[in-house]
This record gives structure tokens, sequence and C-alpha cells, in this order.
């Protein structure tokens, strides 16, 4: 076996079946590292506890450029540099909501990110359950009010869109504000922030997060009667965030022009520590391409391990990354995004061609050791998506995904709800698919 795989290292080419028995020794030694390892978990705690939530614009995001950067050349990548980046810098400012009639209680609030302030309003609120149902009030019946969108969970991808759209949707109709229930499957009383989107033609009102248990109250209550609640939000947009996104390479050693990506974002929102999302995927990342270096694993390809910035409030770290390889993006043979957690991980999504999906669902063996094998279409995240709209191979690591939007966007995003273990499984699969991609004799096509 060891000769195969030495023939493998130094770009000669054997039967499919031969190249895949060859990397499974090579797996094998990469899992067991990663099985091993404690730096990664250390860095990843370091990043949680010293720095916290970095949200684009804020000091803490700065510091944790210059730490990243430290963090790459201390793991052994190469080339190590930082791409700027230009995004509106959003600040939250001092944020409170109560019920003031028919009862009066404290509402536990986090503006939605870009939502613009109000010195103060106190309206009456109509509670709907989708867009469908604000439609049929019509103006009549929405404006002057604030809109409470109390939609079930129903996944994220479904339930996003009232955090999304649902403050110019009801602005539109005449509404002063937006109350967004929290996008999450279970809560403690716990906000979950993230970004809406302003529509052109319709009045930007200010909007916020309220929990779970908040939602359901004032929906309870608008149902018997009138309901009002008075909000005041300072949050603004304080002109433009000079940011930047971070990399660092194992060079290849036959083909160093041709790039995979492997990656997450470095920003978090305000709240908690940016754990979950995404400090172990941008955490991982490193590790994975730390563990190859440990190994003295050199892939023909460069592997290129990329910190993107502004994924949550804007995306411009992927558009930067984009602009900055310009025609280059011809050599990138596949990005790897991972920010969905650090739950167990059972696979990978892949967008690309039916061929390079099949060359990698016959590749996701190597990872069958830790239930990691399975690689299905649908893959990739926000930070690849230039890459992958203009012809990349994407994938994105799949996790059980149990928990994770729990956690998401809130003050629970912390250190304490990464497994160590589960860490390192994700590790693993980063570095063997991120390898494999990087050595194996053919592109994917």
């Amino acid at each position: 076996m060891k000769w195969v795989a030495g023939l493998v290292a130094f770009g000669v080419v054997v039967g499919a079946g031969e190249t895949l028995n060859a990397y499974r020794e090579i797996s094998h030694r990469i899992v067991a590292a990663a099985m091993a390892d404690e730096e990664g978990y250390a860095r990843l705690a370091e990043l949680c506890d010293r720095i916290g939530n970095r949200l684009s614009g804020s000091e803490a995001l700065e510091r944790a450029v210059v730490w990243s950067q430290a963090q790459m050349k201390e793991a052994g990548l190469e080339n190590v540099t930082a791409i700027p980046v230009k995004a509106p810098h959003w600040v939250r400012g001092r944020e409170a909501a109560s019920i003031v009639a028919p009862v009066e209680r404290k509402l536990n609030i986090l503006g939605l990110g870009g939502s613009v302030g109000t010195a103060g309003v106190t309206a009456e609120v109509v509670a709907v359950q989708s867009f469908d149902e604000l439609d049929r009030l019509g103006r009549k019946g929405v404006a002057g009010r604030i809109v409470l969108y109390n939609a079930p969970y129903r996944g994220y991808g479904n339930t996003v869109a009232y955090r999304m759209a649902g403050p110019s949707h009801a602005a539109r109709l005449g509404a002063v504000a937006a109350l967004v229930r929290s996008v999450t499957p279970a809560s403690l009383a716990t906000p979950h922030t993230g970004t809406l989107e302003y529509d052109a033609d319709a009045p930007e009102i200010p909007a916020a997060s309220v929990t779970v248990e908040d939602a359901e109250t004032i929906a309870r209550l608008c149902a018997k009667g009138e309901v009002k609640v008075h909000l005041e939000m300072d949050d603004r947009t304080a002109g433009e965030a000079e940011l930047a996104d971070v990399i660092g390479e194992i060079r290849g050693v036959e083909f160093p022009e041709e790039v995979v990506v492997i990656g997450g974002h470095l920003d978090s929102w305000d709240v908690g520590q940016g754990a979950q999302d995404d400090g172990v995927g941008v955490m991982a990342a490193l590790e994975a391409a730390s563990l190859i270096h440990k190994l003295g694993l050199r892939p023909r390809r460069t592997i290129r391990v990329v910190f993107f910035t502004n994924e949550e409030n804007g995306g411009a770290g992927a558009e930067a990354y984009r602009e900055w390889i310009g025609g280059r993006i011809r050599t990138h043979v596949a990005a790897i995004e991972m920010d969905g957690g650090a739950e167990r991980p059972v696979g990978f999504g892949f967008t690309g061609t039916a061929a390079g999906l099949s060359r990698l669902q016959e590749a996701g063996v190597l990872l069958d050791g830790i239930h990691a094998e399975t690689v299905g279409t649908g893959g990739g995240g926000a930070d690849i998506a230039p890459l992958i709209r203009d012809g990349v191979p994407g994938l994105g690591l799949r996790t059980v995904g149990t928990h994770y939007f729990d956690w998401h966007h809130s003050a629970a995003d912390t250190l304490d709800k990464v497994d160590p273990y589960n860490f390192k499984l994700n590790v693993a699969a980063l570095a063997v698919m991120g390898y494999w991609l990087a050595d194996e004799p053919g592109r994917l096509n």
C-alpha cells in the first residue's frame, strides 16, 4: 500500500480503484491525526473566549484578522495575506421594547442587521403567520400599525423569508415597524438576530426579532383584543468599514497554480461568541490544512484556506475574493465551505456536473470510517457562491444539524455548544476531502 501512495504523491497515475486504495491509507492517517489533535479546538477556544463575537466593522473583527494571520503562519501555511474588503458598517445601539396595553410587559428583542432605528414608536400590533394573511388585511388593516410575523418554524430556508423580506412587505402596506418571531425550532426566551433586505420600492421601517415566547404571547393577546407595543432602537449604518479576508496556502508540488479552496467566515453577529456560526468553520479549515502540513503531505495542487468576512450582513468578502482572483478562477478546481456548525458530519453537498458528483460519491468511501461518506446534490455556501456562479465546483460540509438553529444568531452561540469530538470529526472530513481534491490525478469536470 505504501508504494502506491508514494506513486500518487509523486504524480504517477494508477487505476481508479488502486488510486482510491492509495488514498484510503492516506485518509486513515489524516483521520487518526485529526482525532488525536488538540490544537484546533484550542484555537477555537481562543477565538471565542479572547476575541468573542466579530461583527463587521467591530474592533473585535479587526483583532481577529490580525490573530488569524498569525495562526496561519504558526500552522505552517505559506503566502499568508489579507485581502482588503469594504462593506457598510451597521451599528447596534440601545434597543428596548415592551407591551404597553392591555398589560405592561418588557419584550426581549434584537434589532435585525441593517435595520434603521427609531427614537420611539408606539402602535397597535397586527399578528400574522404568513404573507398571505398580511396581504388579506391590506393597507386598511396594516397602515400605522406594527406587524408581528409569528411564523412557526418550518425549516430555516422556508421561515427565514419573514426576517429577510418581512419588513419591506409590511412597509408597503403602511406599517410603521416590524417584529419577527425568531427563526429557530427551539427557544429558551432567546432572540435570534440576522440580516434583513430592504426593497428599494418600500419605506425603511425599524425591524427587530422577538423571542418565540414573546411572539406567542403577543399573538394570543391580539386574538382577544387590541395590543399596543412601544419600540425604541438606536441602530444605524455608520459609513463604510475597512475589513479583510485572510488567506494562507499549502502550495501544490505539481500544479501549484491550481487551487482548492477550503474555508468559512470569520465574522459573526454581535451576540454570543460566534462559535458554531462560524468559528468552527474557519478553525476546522485551518486545522485541516495544518494536519496535512504536519503529516508531510504535499498535494499536487494548492490548498488555499480562506477566512471570508462580512458573510453575515452583506457578503462583501465573498465578492472581494472573487474580484481578487479575477481570471485565475479558471485554475480553481473546487471550493469547500463549512458554515453549518460542527455537529456530527454526515458528508457533503455538491453543486457541479453529474460527472463530478459521480466521482465525489466514489471518493466518499474515504470517509466511511467516520460515517461521513454521503455526497449529495446542492452543496456550497454564501461565501463560495460567487465561485460556483462562475463555474467552480462547490461543496458544503453537511452535519446532522440537530441543534444548530437552536443557537444560530443568538447569545447562546458559545463555545460550550461545540462538542470537541464532533469538531475533530469535521476537521477530519475537511482534511480528507480537501486533500483528495487537491491531489487526485484528474480535475472535477
